[in-house]
């Protein structure tokens, strides 16, 4: 095993914790109307049969539109599961074009085993 760096682990945690979130918190925030654009980038028939309620679909062949995302907010972006990563690279290439992003952890997947609001 090797030895962790508490320095490096400082700067991870401090990054994972301001680039991501989890369902409870994405609620909170929907819920008090923050300034956000949650964007889905599952594939269109996946976000037809069910998504967080107010989540554009923006699935990964359409990534280079950048289609409905928005400068002025905060674009949380989430995918099928915690082992998906379709979130995590969008947020990259979307990042590169100065859009505010965040992760939501565990994708649709956690969203759904809290049995938070899905809509069609």
């Amino acid at each position: 095993m090797k030895t962790i760096d508490p320095e490096k682990a400082r700067e991870y945690f401090e990054s994972k914790i301001t680039y991501t979130l989890g369902p409870k918190e994405l609620e909170w925030m929907m819920e008090q109307k923050k300034n956000i654009n949650i964007v889905d980038v599952r594939d269109a028939q996946d976000y037809a049969e069910a998504h967080i309620p107010g989540a554009i679909n923006l699935p990964s062949d359409q990534w280079k539109t950048l289609k409905g995302l928005d400068k002025d907010k905060t674009n949380i972006l989430y995918c099928y599961s915690q082992v998906c990563h379709l979130a995590a690279h969008a947020a990259a290439k979307f990042a590169r074009h100065g859009y505010p992003v965040m992760e939501l952890e565990g994708g649709f997947d956690v969203w759904k085993k809290y049995e938070l609001p899905v809509e069609k």
